[in-house]
């Protein structure tokens, strides 16, 4: 009975996460496109033809509502539909049954799609049109492959256009996420738990298609451990860890004199303030060794010299407030290339700094706190 129930709940469908506004675009961008692509269909013919327009209603569900969907590509559409149409016409032509023509025009379609990587759920509907679409299709002979080529071509102009202006990635990639150090190694997030190989191993394992791209399904994965990750140190905030006696330096101090300070005290960066203690930059070892307009080395860094700080800080800073939890600051830190951030009240004045150091602290101290918990109940459980 229970496993009875399993299989019926199967039937229920699963909630729909897309935000409202993507339905809503979703919905508004498949009506312009299919205006374009009937008003064209309508030239040709002379007769609008619900047969032909059924195919591109469904392509046009793919490119507008799922756009990220690797079947909604361009080469899917272009490629999967012009496939299907030439399949289509082709079976039309050399077998007399139309319904055996059908089922094997589908059939060889999706066989084809396959290898050439242009799997498009509506090519199956292009080779049903070319085989049963009537006399006006039967009529254009292999001009309806043309006819699919001009549709599939302005439906996905549109797409293209519409997309774009509504700020979505179409063509649909992956973000890269480039090692800010030039180095071909991993992210450091990424060094840890799951790999690419791991998860194509299981793909392959798996044996099933998925609607999802291999790249943004690994996006997904890596943020849901970081979500996981910040669920876990959520309690611990950056007023909690912080250095709260933060040497600082003003913008006209000559960089021989920051250059003495970050010597003296053994920091490696110093927050660059106004006279009424705001954020205006900040100055690291890396500012007195690179030239920030060129970003060339120096030969030796900016000693005994009168320049001011404000010619070499950075003047573009990221900050965190003391509310703020440390599990937002792992990825920057770790991913971002950044060594220290100063901690910034409402007014933006500098009440504190955290290093890498503070931070590798924080979470180690969060890992041995939860030792005892996480051993207490291990010893309840037995």
């Amino acid at each position: 009975m229970h496993q009875l129930r399993a299989w019926l709940r199967a039937f229920l469908p699963e909630p729909t996460l897309a935000r409202r506004r993507e339905r809503l675009l979703g919905a508004i961008g498949a009506g312009l496109g299919l205006l374009c692509a009937e008003w064209i269909s309508r030239k040709l013919l002379g007769v609008a033809n619900p047969w032909f327009l059924a195919p591109m209603g469904a392509s046009a569900v793919l490119l507008f509502a799922v756009p990220a969907s690797p079947l909604a590509q361009p080469w899917s559409i272009m490629g999967g539909n012009l496939i299907a149409a030439l399949v289509g016409v082709s079976c039309a032509a050399w077998v007399d049954h139309s319904g055996a023509a059908a089922a094997l025009a589908a059939a060889v379609s999706i066989a084809l799609m396959f290898p050439l990587r242009c799997l498009h759920p509506p090519g199956g509907a292009v080779a049903l049109t070319a085989v049963l679409g009537g006399a006006e299709i039967a009529g254009l002979g292999y001009g309806f492959v043309g006819l699919v080529a001009i549709n599939s071509a302005m439906l996905l102009a549109m797409a293209l256009v519409f997309n774009n202006l509504v700020r979505r990635r179409y063509p649909h990639r992956s973000i890269e996420r480039p090692n800010p150090h030039r180095t071909t190694d991993p992210l450091p997030s990424r060094r840890q738990g799951f790999t690419r190989a791991d998860l194509d191993e299981a793909l392959e394992a798996r044996g099933e298609i998925l609607d999802i791209s291999t790249d943004d399904l690994r996006e997904i994965l890596v943020d849901a451990e970081l979500r996981a990750q910040r669920r876990c140190f959520g309690e611990t905030r950056c007023g909690d860890i912080m250095a709260r006696d933060v040497l600082r330096v003003s913008p006209d101090m000559p960089v021989s004199e920051a250059w003495r300070l970050l010597a003296e005290h053994k920091v490696k960066a110093l927050p660059v303030t106004g006279a009424d203690r705001r954020l205006v930059g900040i100055v690291s070892l890396h500012d007195f060794f690179i030239d920030r307009d060129t970003h060339r080395a120096r030969l030796s860094p900016l000693l005994g010299l009168t320049t001011p700080v404000a010619d070499i800080m950075t003047a573009k800073v990221r900050t965190a407030r003391p509310e703020q939890v440390v599990a937002d600051l792992v990825e920057l830190f770790s991913d971002g290339g950044l060594h220290h951030m100063p901690v910034v009240d409402g007014e933006y004045r500098v009440v504190g700094m955290i290093t890498q150091s503070d931070l590798v602290a924080a979470l180690f101290r969060s890992a041995v706190d939860r030792r005892p918990a996480a051993a207490a109940l291990r010893v309840a459980a037995a």
